[in-house]
């Protein structure tokens, strides 16, 4: 196929049973009444999906069984009984995180899960009780490691060791990560890093730095919340500890979908700390007995029954997933998009190179403009570039006037916006239309 046939390809959506929001449901109130009614240009896929015609298809037949069967659609049902309802998504979560189907299980949510593998993985000593992770990991992450360093009796000042940029740089270099891993190792119980960050959009070795860390003794966990869905996973075979994620970005699963999690095989033999019923084994867990007896592999974490409406919005999009050509396929055409993307706001007059640019912390620049803080190499980013801009106060007057004219993307205080073009449902008239008025959203400053 020719590089322009696969040009032409981008302008149409690798999947077509997504469902947008239009411009005038997000109020784009520049937008001309015969589009008001069309697609926005939704560039948020980083934060939250759209609903999938399947999604909504799996949502209203559960709601009809819940309806005709109620307490026995856990057992009798012509479309999966409730039971046995995370066997239609396992498949897919295993072949997106690069897993058995056994190490994988779609359960709780990601901070909840987070904690309960933090439980079982994070075993400090006296000597051995550090925590790495980056300065700027999500909050909630944040939040769980000072809580379980702090209760184990240790002071998360000195527990949770956070690692900084480089002064004046935006995101971590590969080799400070592994030095500071080769240095302190014999310390650190714990490395935890996010595979994507979600701020600047960086994607870390993840092979690298678990073989690393586990040559150095450590439990080494990720959490995949920008990364599952967006790039290529391979957690058996990097032999990565455990893993935890959300589902609703990338994976299009809603609003505060179910979350899912990674325990390595070699652990099959080791009963999670905390157990629920739900993770008994399937064979006996009617039985009400007394005595928990595990469920293979990471399916033995479970603790509660899980909610069948969430588990069947995730399936919608895992399918559609699948069937476009799963990740090889939107890996392919996120980079694609991505590339674009990056090369036409470089073309701006208002964008400034990086090693340019004022930092964050900076007060005040003559002229208005914007950097990009994302990394440049393909293989170090996902779909998402985080565009800094400056002065800083500037930001929320060029978001606003994106979302006018129906350009939706993500803003992250003081002077962030990133804009995702997520290779399911974006196109290149996307691209184009983020381009174009945030090019216009300068000139009206």
């Amino acid at each position: 196929m020719s590089s322009q046939s696969n040009h032409d390809d981008l302008y149409k959506p690798l999947s077509d049973q997504f469902i947008l929001p239009t411009n005038r449901t997000i109020e784009a109130t520049r937008q001309s009444d015969d589009v008001a009614d069309k697609p926005c240009a939704y560039l948020c896929g980083n934060s939250l999906g759209p609903l999938s015609t399947r999604s909504e298809q799996h949502l209203k037949e559960q709601i009809d069984i819940w309806r005709q069967k109620a307490v026995d659609g856990h057992f009798t049902s012509e479309k999966g009984t409730w039971v046995k309802i995370t066997d239609r998504v396992h498949p897919h979560l295993a072949a997106i995180v690069g897993a058995d189907e056994y190490e994988v299980c779609c359960m709780g949510t990601l901070t909840t899960n987070l904690h309960l593998m933090m439980s079982s993985f994070y075993k400090p000593t006296s000597t051995r009780y550090k925590i790495l992770c980056e300065v700027r990991a999500f909050p909630s992450d944040q939040y769980a490691f000072a809580s379980q360093a702090a209760a184990h009796g240790f002071d998360p000042k000195d527990a949770v060791l956070e690692l900084s940029p480089r002064e004046g740089e935006h995101t971590l270099r590969p080799e400070d990560i592994l030095s500071v891993i080769e240095k302190e190792g014999s310390s650190i119980a714990l490395v935890l890093f996010s595979g994507v960050q979600y701020y600047t959009g960086q994607v870390f070795d993840m092979k690298t730095i678990t073989r690393k860390a586990k040559d150095q003794g450590c439990m080494v966990g990720w959490d995949l919340a920008h990364a599952v869905g967006n790039v290529p996973l391979e957690l058996h075979n990097w032999d990565v500890d455990f893993a935890v994620w959300c589902t609703y970005k990338y994976l299009n699963s809603g609003p505060g979908g179910i979350a899912g999690l990674f325990v390595h095989n070699k652990y099959d033999d080791v009963d999670p700390k905390f157990t629920g019923w739900w993770g008994n084994d399937l064979s006996t867990r009617f039985q009400m007995g007394p005595r928990f007896q595990r469920s293979k592999g990471a399916h033995g974490y479970q603790q509660s029954n899980p909610s069948v409406l969430d588990i069947v919005a995730l399936l919608g999009s895992l399918e559609l997933l699948s069937e476009v050509g799963g990740i090889p396929a939107t890996r392919a055409r996120s980079i694609h998009l991505t590339r674009i993307l990056e090369s036409k706001l470089k073309a701006s007059k208002y964008f400034v190179p990086v090693s340019k640019a004022p930092s964050e912390s900076q007060a005040k620049r003559e002229k208005p403009g914007f950097t990009i803080i994302t990394p440049e190499k393909e293989e170090e980013r996902g779909a998402q570039l985080s565009l800094v801009f400056f002065p800083q106060e500037i930001m929320m007057p060029v978001f606003k006037y994106l979302g006018s004219w129906g350009v939706v993307g993500d803003k992250r205080m003081p002077a962030v916006i990133r804009l995702s073009p997520a290779p399911l449902y974006n196109t290149l008239y996307d691209v184009e239309a983020a381009v174009k008025y945030l090019e216009e959203a300068f000139e009206s400053l």
